[in-house]
């Protein structure tokens, strides 16, 4: 399948939010629900608030590259997407920041 037609598709399947992201959220003590955007997977809450919505369903993450292609294969791109999106981390409470920390 081309790169083209495998972003369609993903773009049209609900995303499933991780156990590491669930971890990572308990980590920056928010809450994850399935994004009410349907080009966003993950809406955050804090406080029952919703205060982000992060991860474009075109594009893969972390631990789904990780399943995907494996640890060595996730760790890379992990390290392009970080200097890609360099200084998002520390613009606390951005859709960025939570991106950084949960999906990546």
């Amino acid at each position: 399948m081309s790169y083209a037609k495998e972003q369609r598709r993903m773009g049209t399947q609900p995303y499933t939010i991780t156990d590491y992201s669930k971890k990572q959220a308990k980590k920056l003590g928010v809450e994850l629900r399935q994004s009410s955007n349907p080009k966003k997977k993950i809406d955050v809450y804090k406080n029952g608030k919703k205060i982000a919505s992060i991860g474009s369903t075109g594009y893969r993450d972390f631990p789904t590259w990780t399943k995907l292609k494996g640890k060595q294969f996730g760790d890379e791109k992990r390290r392009l997407y970080r200097l890609r999106h360099r200084g998002e981390e520390k613009v606390i409470g951005s859709n960025g920041y939570y991106a950084w920390y949960i999906l990546w």
